[in-house]
């Protein structure tokens, strides 16, 4: 099993933090941000008897992706051996067929386990040949579904904006989201994993702000050049009722506000690009401080609460022999599994690692 060095991992750096603190925040930007509580994002379950101690609330999570891998033969063969084991109680456990195959493990595998869309379109269905909808994911009987796998951002090319977009049109229609974050090798080597994982993060909460070279309402139009965050309805009201001001609106900037809002039903799973099907494997250091920095985005960005309720789980490379150590990380919440899933006993071997999270008296 191959690690990243710890001269890879010394690259990390808190860069768009930085850059953050740097920017003034006007007023009206102030006005519209939420502020957050000093809560504890201990879930206060620690200290007791055989009770699992994580840093989110509510059960570890495992997912298993199954990915374009199967056929009907091998898929009732990975059924039967899912069927056939013993997993912890105390765990939610999901797995994500091939779509052709969805119906057929619905049929056959135990209710114990919930089942997931590997994707979902960005709204209704209709004429948007090789896409699959929401609707129709929930029809089939799916709860849950993963968007922003890496495989999706770099091999199909979907961008931020759109994993946002597609995560909030699924959660409004309520299908639950497995949200997918992660940096690539080049991107750590040159200390900008939290700089990639916190825009990912923006694009799912709506705090991207677009970019427009100007605004247009009927009548007016506003040249942006200095941009500064501000809310679109309060905008419109300067517009609107304000005339005159337009002239100082030069600098403003229209916020998005399509994305996720109720993250009850949300999971992240930070997944570095590099070890993704690779068979390397980010430490439990290495993957425990990225967790923690995306908890602490949240809790700077979206509230404390969510911070402190959201699970954050790892994904790459996961195996039987790797996930007990990496379980042990307080910010781990749980895994999102590949090529082990496709194995019914070692995937269980990994739900089962929530044993690792349980505290002594």
């Amino acid at each position: 099993m191959a690690m990243v060095s710890t001269s890879v991992a010394s690259g990390l750096r808190f860069s768009s933090l930085k850059s953050e603190r740097s920017q003034s925040l006007s007023t009206t930007e102030s006005f519209f941000r939420q502020i957050g509580t000093n809560l504890r994002f201990s879930s206060g379950r620690k200290g007791c008897r055989g009770v699992v101690a994580m840093a989110g609330s509510g059960k570890f999570f495992v997912g298993g992706n199954w990915k374009c891998n199967g056929t009907k033969e091998s898929i009732s063969k990975l059924v039967s051996d899912l069927n056939s084991v013993k997993l912890e109680a105390d765990v939610d456990v999901v797995v994500s067929p091939p779509f052709v195959y969805i119906d057929q493990v619905k049929n056959s595998l135990t209710d114990r386990i919930e089942i997931s869309g590997q994707n979902s379109w960005i709204g209704k269905g209709g004429a948007f040949t090789g896409e699959i909808s929401v609707e129709q994911l929930k029809d089939i009987g799916c709860t849950w579904v993963i968007l922003g796998h890496s495989e999706r951002r770099h091999v199909i090319g979907e961008d931020d904006s759109f994993i946002g977009k597609k995560a909030a049109y699924a959660l409004s229609q309520d299908l639950k989201v497995m949200a997918c974050i992660g940096e690539k090798l080049e991107e750590r080597e040159s200390g900008k994993t939290f700089d990639v994982c916190f825009q990912q993060m923006k694009a799912l909460a709506g705090t991207c702000p677009t970019p427009p070279t100007r605004i247009s309402f009927p009548g007016h139009s506003v040249r942006c050049q200095k941009p500064t965050v501000v809310h679109i309805s309060l905008l419109h009201w300067i517009i609107t009722r304000q005339p005159s001001s337009i002239r100082y609106l030069h600098f403003i900037q229209i916020a998005e506000t399509h994305n996720i809002s109720n993250w009850d039903n949300v999971v992240i799973a930070y997944e570095p690009v590099w070890a993704i099907g690779t068979g390397k494997v980010a430490s439990p250091q290495q993957a425990q401080e990225v967790h923690v920095a995306v908890r602490d985005w949240l809790k700077k960005n979206v509230s404390a609460e969510v911070a402190s309720k959201t699970r954050i789980i790892y994904g790459g490379s996961v195996n039987g022999g790797n996930c007990a150590e990496l379980a042990k990380e307080e910010d781990i919440d749980g895994f999102l599994v590949g090529g082990a899933s496709l194995k019914g006993p070692e995937f269980a071997t990994i739900v089962n690692s929530v044993t690792s999270k349980k505290v002594a008296a």
